[in-house]
């Protein structure tokens, strides 16, 4: 199905290059699972391996004790080396478990000392941000989606709110899929306290008054679906968890990072472009030496709309020259990385730079026989079909540069540089100011209960046993 939204993405123009600062950043994130690591495969002794150690139910709290790769993790960027990201705050079951740890990742010989940290340390196991995530003055807010291949019976959102320096869990909600909280990328702007994000949609979920309008959706040959779907700036308002829509329609393609610098100029990338050999700089050229792969496009935070010029172009088949729109940020990145959630952030000391973290490739490569193609997924340890990098990227150019690989291939749902983030000391509230209420869930409602971990567990008027549960969007402990 052929059909006009807004804008189409077109071939870019290449220009110079560009020259990543040499100063010192700490920037940290929130990991995002990339590829489970064969869990212990030829380093059953090194515990550091496993992407997940059961130490034990820990039957004070009711519930299973899990170390998890899912926290919060810093790297340092010194402008020539990428240390590799640790977890901060660190997560040390001596701290809460007297045993040890066996050789296939399981706890044992040992109890639990200090159930509020083993709390803590599980907690970690919900810190998802597979629908978006997003740092604001000192704390941060995750979006996980949970949808019909899940253990749950209907497809939510589950939104959790956590302290940016200490890792402490503040809220937990649930909601339905109607709050559109799918995201390429959320980040707060400093011209006017508001948070946005580049929010994905289908044409079903738009205002009639926007599908109806024939300078935005003109369906060209009758097939129009539902299920036609795209992205859009909006705002999203961090304690209700509204969406109010502000691009008055859709772009199409494949986004995957959105950031607003100090300035208040949003950008959002896509992952990438045409596939091309690399050049001796380490960029990607398609066969007119334009740059090709990612494309960082500006957006206008006040209409939603990207920001574009016009050019001249032929057409290939009639010869005839046309008018079209394309980017005001003249060039591609340069490098090709893939479809998977990324993020981006900036020193709010240096507005002109966007920190990625992007992929190393688009999944391909040479192979063994020495063609550039697909690389085999069954071998992406030895081959880096999965790398991570983190790049920097010049918002005013658009070309790219490849800084450093990210040691064990880290994917973060989202990143900020310590001290230095545009929110830092806004003052903005995220929380909804959910507090723990001690009571009997039955006794409250009839409506569906949710674990921590968004996993509905039946109805309250069952009855349920001891522990922290989610109702409506409070938390109810049952004692």
């Amino acid at each position: 199905m052929k059909k006009l939204l807004l804008l189409a993405l077109v071939a870019l123009v290449a220009g110079s290059g560009m020259t990543a600062q040499a100063q010192t950043l700490k920037i940290k994130g929130v990991y995002q699972n990339n590829r489970y690591d064969d869990n212990g495969k030829d380093v059953k002794d090194d515990i550091s391996h496993y992407f997940s150690i059961y130490l034990g139910y820990n039957y004070d709290l009711q519930i299973p004790i899990f170390i998890v790769q899912n926290s919060i993790y810093s790297m340092t960027w010194n402008g020539t080396t990428l240390s590799e990201p640790v977890k901060e705050p660190a997560v040390n079951y001596q701290d809460f478990y007297s045993g040890s740890i066996s050789r296939y990742g399981n706890g044992y010989g040992g109890e639990f000392t200090d159930n509020d940290k083993a709390q803590w340390a599980t907690n970690f196991n919900n810190m998802m941000g597979n629908s978006g995530a997003v740092y604001v003055d000192g704390k941060i807010m995750t979006v996980m989606s949970r949808d019909y291949q899940s253990t749950v019976d209907e497809e939510i959102f589950s939104v959790r709110k956590w302290d940016a320096t200490t890792g402490d869990l503040l809220e937990s909600e649930i909601v339905g899929l109607d709050r559109n909280l799918e995201t390429a990328g959320m980040a707060y702007n400093p011209k006017d306290g508001k948070l946005y994000g580049f929010v994905h949609f289908t044409t079903a979920q738009l205002p009639d008054e926007i599908t109806s309008d024939p300078d935005f959706f003109v369906d060209q040959d009758g097939e129009a679906s539902a299920n036609d779907d795209g992205y859009a700036i909006c705002q999203i308002d961090p304690v209700s968890l509204q969406v109010s829509l502000v691009t008055p329609g859709l772009y199409y393609g494949n986004w995957v990072a959105f950031a607003i610098n100090s300035e208040g100029r949003a950008f959002a990338l896509t992952s990438g472009g045409v596939n091309a050999p690399i050049d001796d700089d380490g960029r990607m050229r398609d066969m007119y030496g334009n740059l090709t792969g990612a494309q960082l496009c500006e957006f206008d935070l006040s209409s939603g709309l990207m920001l574009t010029t016009t050019k001249s172009a032929v057409d290939s088949e009639t010869g005839e020259t046309y008018e079209e729109q394309v980017p005001t940020i003249p060039n591609a990145t340069g490098y090709a990385s893939q479809v998977h959630r990324q993020s981006m952030c900036f020193d709010k000391n240096n507005p002109n730079v966007i920190y990625w973290n992007g992929y190393f490739n688009s999944g391909k490569g040479v192979n063994g026989g020495g063609s550039y193609t697909s690389l085999p997924d069954e071998n992406w340890i030895e081959n880096g079909k999965y790398d991570t990098c983190l790049y920097s990227i010049d918002v005013n150019t658009g070309i790219g540069t490849r800084l450093a690989k990210i040691p064990n291939r880290f994917t973060f749902s989202c990143m900020w540089v310590e001290g230095a983030d545009v929110s830092d000391g806004c003052g903005m509230n995220i929380l909804a100011g959910i507090e723990d209420v001690q009571t009997d869930v039955a006794a409250t409602t009839s409506k569906g209960v949710y674990n921590l971990s968004g996993q509905k567990v039946g109805n309250a008027t069952e009855g349920l046993t001891h522990g922290v549960y989610i109702v409506d969007g409070k938390k109810y402990v049952v004692k």
